[in-house]
């Protein structure tokens, strides 16, 4: 495994780290199966994990407190995130603060984020969702200066929309944000325009998400991929998204060499990048693991390929469905 400074908080991330939404309210997540993936994971080197309250009510939380008791030798860095107060995710740009993130709600979230996770302090808290409005507004503020001042945070962090990487650029220009996570992938590379620039220069760290696009960049997807109801795939990948997303990852695979997965392309693509800190990818087999894992130390991608890659890119607006 290897490992990236974060951004100005200093700590050595693994540059796989692990984001546990899917062992929380996705189909067919097991417990058992998580619970062996998370330690799988951290014997092969992984020491950032990525949940939230919102992953379960606070569930996939209770899964990372547990695999922190049970590596107590083991410095494992812990994010979550405080869910907005409307329970409504994306937010909308004519979302208020006082409607989003009041300071109670703040304050309240945290503590239950800490009695999930069964600890006196979490090392990164993001919030959810954002809006860049809210950059100069003081009581998002005073709510993170308490948690710092009170030790139970320490680092603070935007969780940015899909599809929105410059929603934040006012609020880290504030010099109080330690962290970004942004969707980047082969198709969502407009974070690399004004974000990652931005984040170099004030010496952000940067969370990497959703690397393989929900799922469409590991070249299993068809035009005839159905979810179960109560997968929230269901309503993400209607016919409009299912069948595009399906024509680009197949444009893809079609530049790879046979002996490169869809899914090390995709990792070995966010990797090539040095602004990255850290991908997090969903893992809830023990073969997603080693495979995932597998990608850090790993022949890096071609220079040639990467310039292929980068013809993909695949700029998307914000939709009914787009969650």
């Amino acid at each position: 495994m290897n490992y990236r400074k974060f951004g100005r908080l200093g700590w050595q991330v693994s540059d796989i780290g692990y984001g546990m939404w899917g062992m929380a309210g996705w189909t067919g997540s097991d417990d058992d199966q998580s619970k062996n993936s998370l330690d799988l994971a951290v014997e092969l080197g992984c020491n950032f994990f990525d949940t939230a309250w919102g992953y379960g009510e606070g569930k996939s939380e209770e899964l990372l407190g547990a695999l922190v008791k049970r590596h107590p030798s083991q410095k494992l860095y812990t994010a979550t995130k405080v869910p907005p107060n409307n329970f409504t995710w994306p937010s909308e740009s004519h979302f208020k603060l006082a409607d989003v993130f009041p300071y109670d709600h703040i304050i309240e979230y945290a503590e239950k984020s800490l009695k999930n996770l069964a600890m006196e302090t979490v090392d990164l808290l993001q919030f959810h969702v954002w809006e860049d409005t809210w950059a100069e507004q003081d009581e998002w503020k005073r709510a993170v200066e308490q948690l710092k001042q009170d030790g139970k945070i320490q680092g603070i962090g935007l969780s940015l929309n899909r599809w929105e990487p410059n929603n934040g650029l006012q609020t880290i220009r504030t010099g109080l944000i330690d962290a970004v996570q942004v969707i980047y992938n082969v198709f969502d590379q407009a974070p690399e325009d004004q974000l990652f620039p931005l984040c170099d220069e004030m010496d952000v760290g940067v969370i990497a998400r959703v690397p393989f696009d929900e799922g469409t960049l590991t070249g299993t997807f068809t035009h005839d991929t159905i979810f179960p109801e109560d997968d929230w795939r269901s309503t993400y990948f209607v016919p409009e998204n299912l069948h595009s997303s399906v024509d680009h990852a197949d444009a893809v695979k079609a530049v790879l060499p046979e002996d490169l997965s869809m899914p090390e392309a995709a990792l070995k693509f966010i990797l090539a990048n040095p602004t990255v800190s850290t991908i997090i990818p969903g893992m809830r087999k023990a073969r997603h693991v080693r495979a995932n894992v597998g990608c850090s130390d790993s022949e890096p991608l071609s220079e040639e390929l990467l310039q292929e890659l980068q013809k993909h890119r695949w700029d998307r607006e914000p939709t009914e469905w787009s969650q």
